[in-house]
């Protein structure tokens, strides 16, 4: 029987290359020794043991040459998505990328063209509008909308946006970063909308294993089987193995396929064994109890850290559907965004993505990475507290 992971264990990852631990303190100006990062969204857990022994096992033959015969990882992520996710595919519908920005990439390269506009439902995941400007196309942001705390899609509203220049439209399902988790009926709408709009529709649904109790994630071809998408999904996120660099752009349209397959070939892209190794290993019985044990965890971690963050006045955190990025407004502060952001890092010394970064509607919040052992997670809340305590 395997044992349950220890995610209270405290890694120190100081000095091991990490970009969230040994960066911050040049990016944000906090000490790795006294303050706590929370910005970059990898955890601070080992993966499951499968995915070591995965690895021992290379190190073991100690060949490291090209990767071949994917037939054991394209089967293992036709298991996962089957029995995880409800959602039949095909191993020729599967591209392997190095990871979802490079997938996202890949997709401006295959489906559009330079001047063209991206539209990106803000704020989102700060890394599609860097792509897409590096790109040479443009971004047009569709601004998400707050309803009872939460946000909400407003079509009505995005029309007037659409002028016939947008060609793509990217989903982030769940979405970074409001944690939401977005209902049959919005997908389908989501599909419509891109349907009408002659827009290409890429969801990317690299958080789909990261969802909280009593919510369930749908993914967009399921939702929507009729409308062609371009699926982006991976094992990178849900067990921290992002420097693997691996992801999967799965396309079961045939038109949509043949260009996407076109675009790798000009490019030569090809796997990344230790990234096919790990996803392999991890698409598993074994993969699938750690990360039921981790979704637990992490629904513990975002009561305890909103426990006490929401009795902070005029600070709120949203309410988390999936995910573990806490989204938290402190425009009720009546703060300017220089001075909350500088008691967050200079006085509670935690080093938090800045709100503005994920576009419209991101001004007055900062995003906290929740996947860390809970006496990281409380300590962080609690210093957050202390530097608002004159609000009190």
């Amino acid at each position: 029987m395997t044992a349950l992971p220890d995610f209270d264990e405290v890694i120190d990852r100081i000095g091991t290359h990490s970009v969230k631990w040994d960066c911050m303190e040049s990016l944000y100006g906090v000490s790795p020794q006294e303050g706590i990062a929370m910005w970059v969204a990898d955890m601070d857990f080992r993966p499951p043991q499968a995915v070591q022994d995965a690895l021992q096992t290379l190190l073991h033959q100690g060949v490291y040459g090209y990767w071949g015969d994917e037939r054991a990882y394209q089967a293992a992520i036709q298991w996962w998505m089957a029995n995880r996710q409800g959602w039949k595919i095909q191993p020729e519908w599967i591209f392997t990328t190095h990871g979802l920005v490079n997938g996202t990439a890949l997709c401006l390269q295959a489906f559009t063209q330079p001047g063209d506009g991206v539209v990106l439902m803000t704020p989102v995941y700060h890394a599609f509008a860097r792509v897409i400007r590096a790109s040479g196309r443009r971004v047009v942001e569709c601004p998400l909308v707050q309803i009872d705390g939460r946000y909400e899609m407003d079509f009505d509203a995005w029309e007037a946006k659409m002028d016939g220049t947008a060609k793509m439209l990217i989903l982030c399902s769940p979405h970074n970063p409001g944690g939401r988790v977005w209902t049959e009926a919005e997908l389908k709408a989501t599909a419509d909308f891109a349907r009408r709009h002659n827009l290409i529709l890429v969801s990317d649904e690299i958080h789909h294993d990261l969802v909280m109790p009593g919510h369930r994630h749908i993914p967009m071809a399921v939702a929507a089987p009729d409308q062609p998408v371009v699926m982006m999904t991976a094992t990178t996120k849900t067990f921290n193995i992002a420097g693997g660099h691996s992801g999967n752009v799965i396309i079961a349209d045939p038109a949509l396929r043949a260009r996407f397959a076109a675009t790798m070939a000009a490019l030569g892209i090809s796997a990344n064994s230790f990234g096919i190794a790990m996803a392999t290993a991890a698409y598993s019985p074994e993969g699938a109890a750690w990360v039921d044990a981790l979704n637990t965890y992490l629904d513990g971690n975002r009561h305890a850290f909103d426990a006490i963050v929401n009795t902070i006045p005029g600070v709120r955190s949203m309410p988390l559907q999936a995910t573990y990025l806490a989204w938290v407004d402190f425009s009720g502060t009546g703060m300017d965004t220089a001075e909350f952001i500088a008691r967050v890092e200079k006085t509670a010394k935690i080093a938090a993505n800045h709100g503005a970064t994920f576009g419209l509607g991101g001004n007055g919040f900062l995003r906290f990475n929740l996947a860390t052992p809970r006496a990281r997670v409380i300590e962080a809340a609690t210093r957050l507290k202390q530097a608002f305590a004159d609000l009190q």
